[in-house]
């Protein structure tokens, strides 16, 4: 039996710049330098992570909120800072966030689920539940990683999606279908609601064996997002990926068991932060900021899930790379190999010790633990 339906118009893209975000991970890294490009440019920020670093301090200082009064009510508002100590582990503690959110900003139309961990040694699938210096437990039965990296962005979203929907008349409520008919006849849209903005990876495509519990979060989140793209046609919410190569962060500058991989004298190259949250700002608004030289047909339809034609559309993975930035094909892609600012040449030597780890006598502790 085949089922036709009618596709509905394109969304509007949304407000410029958003009104206020809250951003998971926000106290360090990549979303640190998003969350200070956003309120350069009038958004509020929300900054939920367990702690903020030195150089995050300022925010809350340069954005404090409550914000002074405009001079007049012409002018709008000025944007403020919060941090919110949250574990992103937990469910109500992403809640609480997001409450406080909406009661210091009103409402929210961007949501980044950005707080993620790259195979540390206290949740890595090489470490197993039980043995040093692992901290995952086998009574708990998870582990830690899994729920940073996979379970919290999709959790998160769904807060996302039932604030933006809650945020706005309801669908096939006779106040949804009066705001859809009126907008569709005066400009042909459906209304933007909100944004959904994952940090995925190249380890999305990449499957490096030291990493393969980070690999297998980053894969999935892909297709995560890729599933959600039919929420952008029909109810105008975008559900999107940034998908980063090797940057310089904490996340490898303060790790030198991971700092050995790169070789810079060999040809490795870092992305800077800001180069992510110039493409980050573009997936939220529809502006390509200041890396716009090195855009490659993102957009142009074909890959990300969410029908064809240019443009900004829910659904796509966007990959980041030294001075280039291109959507992520979901079939045939081309991959990130040998591009500048996605290879790490000295990989090897974190295999060594993969091998090293697995050959010890009651590697796993099955068989008597070691």
């Amino acid at each position: 039996m085949s089922i036709t339906t009618t596709a509905p118009p394109p969304p509007t893209n949304p407000p410029n710049p958003p009104h206020a975000a809250l951003i998971t991970g926000a106290g360090s890294g990549i979303n640190l330098s998003f969350a200070t490009l956003l309120l350069s440019r009038g958004t509020s920020v929300l900054i939920a992570d367990l702690a903020l670093r030195p150089e995050a301090q300022p925010l809350l200082t340069t954005y404090p909120h409550p914000p002074a009064p405009s001079p007049s009510p012409s002018t709008p508002p000025k944007p403020s800072c919060i941090f919110h100590r949250t574990d992103v582990r937990s469910w109500p503690s992403l809640s609480t966030a997001l409450s406080t959110a909406l009661a210091a900003f009103g409402h929210l139309d961007l949501i980044v689920p950005g707080a993620g961990v790259y195979e540390p040694p206290w949740s890595s699938f090489w470490y197993p539940p039980g043995t040093p210096p692992s901290t995952d437990s086998e009574e708990a039965s998870r582990y830690a990683q899994l729920d940073i990296n996979l379970t919290h962005p999709i959790r998160l979203t769904q807060l996302a999606i039932s604030h933006f929907m809650s945020h706005h008349p309801l669908p096939n409520s006779p106040s949804w279908a009066q705001q859809q008919q009126q907008q569709q006849q005066e400009v042909g849209v459906v209304p933007h609601r909100g944004t959904v903005l994952h940090i995925s990876s190249i380890a999305g495509q990449t499957t490096p064996l030291p990493q393969p519990l980070y690999n297998a979060t980053k894969h999935a989140l892909n297709g995560f997002v890729r599933s959600l793209s039919p929420l952008h046609a029909k109810l105008g919410i975008r559900v999107l990926a940034v998908a980063p190569g090797v940057i310089r962060t904490p996340l490898w500058s303060e790790h030198p068991e991971k700092l050995k991989a790169v070789d810079e004298g060999g040809g490795d190259e870092w992305v800077e932060a800001e180069e992510v949250a110039e493409a980050m700002w573009w997936l939220a608004v529809g502006e390509k900021g200041e890396v716009g030289k090195g855009w490659e047909d993102v957009g142009g339809g074909g890959g990300g899930g969410g029908g064809g034609g240019g443009g900004l559309k829910g659904g796509m993975v966007v990959e980041v790379t030294k001075g280039r930035v291109r959507e992520v094909r979901q079939f045939g892609d081309e991959g990130p190999r040998g591009v500048r600012g996605a290879t790490v040449r000295g990989m090897g030597r974190l295999e060594e010790e993969v091998w090293g780890e697995v050959g010890r006598e009651g590697w796993g502790g099955v068989g008597g633990m070691r």
